[in-house]
This record gives C-alpha cells, sequence and structure tokens, in this order.
C-alpha cells in the first residue's frame, strides 16, 4: 500500500531543495519545471491522504511554478500549461484555470503543430465554457497517437455535454490509468481523471468513480 504521507514529504522535499538552487541561466527554466512536478506530487499525494487543504496549496503552487518556468521554455512545451491547468481544476481554483487557460490560447495552442498543443487549447476551451471551439479541436485529435483515446473522447463528451459518451470515455481512462506501469513523480495518481471531472461537474455531469487510482 503507498504511504501518500511519506510521499508528500518526500516531494515537499524536492521542491524546497530546487528552490534552493534555483540558478539564474538556462537550467533555470528546467529546475522550475522539476519543482513544478515535485509541488503536483506533493498535492495529489497529500489529496489521496485525505488532507485537502494542504493539497490544495500544493497544487496551486504547482500551477504557479509551471507558469514562472514558461517564458524560458524551449518552444513547444505545453505540458506546462497543461500542467497548470489540470492543477487548478483539481484545486478548485476555477478563477486561476481561467487565467491559465488564456495562456494556453494565447501562445497558439490552438494552431500549434504538435497535437499535445492543441489538446492544450482544446483543454483551455472547456475550462473557459467555449464549447464549439473545443468540439471542433476535440475532433481533430481523435486518432492521434499522441493523446490516449480516451482522453480525446473524454474532450470529445465533455464539449457535447453528453453524460452517457462521457461516462463511457471517463472509466476507460481511469483503466487506462488503473493499467500503466509508469506515473509522472511515480505517483499512481489519475489527475487527467480528476481534472476532467471538474469540468464535467461544470455541465452538471455528476458521475462517482472509484478506482486505487483516485482519491
Amino acid at each position: 500500500m503507498d504511504d501518500w504521507d511519506e510521499r508528500a514529504r518526500s516531494a515537499g522535499e524536492r521542491y524546497e531543495d530546487g528552490a534552493a538552487r534555483l540558478p539564474d541561466d538556462d537550467e533555470r527554466q528546467r529546475q522550475l519545471t522539476r519543482m513544478g512536478n515535485a509541488a503536483w506530487a506533493a498535492g495529489l499525494s497529500l489529496l489521496m491522504a485525505g488532507r485537502r487543504e494542504e493539497a490544495r496549496e500544493w497544487l496551486l503552487r504547482a500551477a504557479e511554478t509551471y507558469r514562472r518556468s514558461w517564458p524560458d521554455a524551449p518552444a513547444g512545451s505545453w505540458g506546462r500549461p497543461i500542467g497548470a491547468m489540470k492543477s487548478r481544476l483539481i484545486a478548485g481554483d476555477l478563477t486561476g484555470a481561467h487565467e491559465d487557460a488564456r495562456w494556453a490560447l494565447d501562445a497558439g495552442g490552438a494552431t500549434a503543430e504538435s497535437p499535445i498543443g492543441r489538446y492544450a487549447a482544446a483543454l483551455a476551451h472547456l475550462v473557459l465554457g467555449e464549447d464549439a471551439q473545443a468540439a471542433a479541436l476535440s475532433e481533430a485529435l481523435v486518432g492521434e497517437e499522441a493523446i490516449p483515446a480516451a482522453v480525446s473522447a473524454s474532450l470529445v463528451a465533455l464539449a457535447a455535454s453528453d453524460a452517457r459518451a462521457y461516462e463511457s470515455a471517463i472509466r476507460a481512462l481511469v483503466a487506462d490509468f488503473e493499467m500503466r506501469d509508469a506515473y509522472l513523480e511515480y505517483v499512481a495518481v489519475a489527475d487527467t481523471v480528476l481534472a476532467l471531472q471538474a469540468l464535467a461537474a461544470e455541465r452538471w455531469i455528476v458521475l462517482d468513480l472509484e478506482s486505487p487510482v483516485l482519491p
């Protein structure tokens, strides 16, 4: 059984260690990304441990750190706005999620060559309630190897506010997470599911899910 309290403690220490050694050169943006990942890991671990208020603080710290890493990041670093939006959605910070959604769109996610960039834009439009724009981008992601099929199906269903299609897609995504051998920061938590569940609730789609990879 995972010791989520210990995982949270270890991740928090990695964040603080990174902050104490933050360089001024090009390595800075990479260090900030590592710190964002550590804060994300601490937040999700605390959430799994039932320590929701502390989890929220770390998830917001993750989002802020990803944003700090962006100005000097290489082109196409779409994981950073995606990570920020997901962290804020899980934390329940919709205002902050809206700001990060605008960041993803202003950065050109909708017209990115990378499917990950277009995924960032589709997620951003869903955050902003711009479902028509989200639908067009999400439907174009179907079949892209870089995007898990259950993710694109969930986006399409949310853009259409199709509760039945969403339930099928999100349960498939939970199963996908359960079968994975590798997780970011070794934290076996279905963060994408948690973020999409927050977007579903905004569309009055409420679905209870139980899994070892969910709180």
